[in-house]
């Protein structure tokens, strides 16, 4: 019997839209207001959910208190009040839209877990803007 087991969390960061290689007129006309050179932050929820088979002698897919910890030290440690652009490496040449943000989250869980279970990461940007990520 497959199980979805899921934990939500969250972190504050700001981050900036925009192309090194574009110039400033070009990332404004794509990315708008999101291309601040002074940059903008989101509150940002995320709903972590992890599906596998019910361990028969523990009933649990996942010890919840593992996936708040990897949540914890891959996510909220390393992204809370950072700015995305200038703080978190993976960042450094890789612009930080919500679609790579989730994609990068996904990346850092995945490798904390078994391979038998699966992960979708759901990052809400906005309480109306999200995106989520199943793997490739």
């Amino acid at each position: 019997m497959r199980v979805t087991v899921s934990r939500k969390a969250h972190f504050n960061a700001a981050h900036r839209l925009y192309r090194k290689d574009w110039s400033f007129e070009k990332n404004d006309a794509v990315f708008g207001k999101c291309n601040n050179p002074n940059f903008h932050g989101h509150n940002y929820e995320l709903t972590v959910s992890v599906t596998g088979e019910i361990d028969a002698e523990t009933g649990y897919v996942i010890d919840i208190k593992e996936l708040r910890e990897i949540i914890e030290q891959e996510v909220e440690k390393p992204f809370d009040h950072k700015n995305l652009n200038l703080d978190v490496p993976e960042f450094e040449d890789l612009n930080p839209t919500a679609e790579n943000i989730v994609v990068v989250i996904w990346n850092k869980i995945r490798k904390r877990l078994p391979l038998t279970l699966e992960l979708e990461v759901i990052v809400y940007e906005t309480p109306r803007n999200f995106v989520s990520y199943r793997g490739a």
